[in-house]
């Protein structure tokens, strides 16, 4: 099996790892914050080793062109931001809903109803407002 077969290389800002809906970039991040394939598969059991040695395999194997990649994407996250920041994040509508559950979220941390790290709990609820 060639390398490559492991990957679907659907454009240039996508490759994904065969078989899953993981891309390359979101598992490599993670191999360059110093977290190792065992870890890895941790943080990503739906894929085997053999997946997630050959995605670190093609890294090493195709650094630059890699790393090129994995600023376009990076590249593309951030013009995506940007036009979030501009059109939904500075809407009035969401500034106000978003306030709202943020106040509705501290009510409900100071009553015990849920975490500051935002882990819910088996007997958490929804907050509706």
């Amino acid at each position: 099996m060639d390398l490559q077969d492991y990957f679907d290389f659907i454009d240039d800002e996508n490759i994904r790892i065969q078989g899953h809906r993981v891309y390359i970039d979101n598992v490599l991040s993670n191999y360059l914050c110093g977290e190792g394939p065992d870890e890895l598969q941790q943080r990503y059991p739906q894929m085997s080793m053999e997946k997630i040695y050959a995605t670190i395999l093609y890294y090493l194997a195709n650094k630059a062109e890699v790393d090129a990649y994995m600023a376009r994407v990076e590249k593309g996250r951030e013009e995506r931001y940007q036009e979030w920041l501009q059109t939904v994040a500075s809407n009035p509508e969401y500034i106000e809903r978003r306030e709202r559950l943020l106040k509705a979220r501290e009510k409900w941390i100071i009553e015990g109803k849920a975490s500051p790290s935002g882990a819910r709990g088996p007997d958490a609820t929804t907050v509706s407002t």
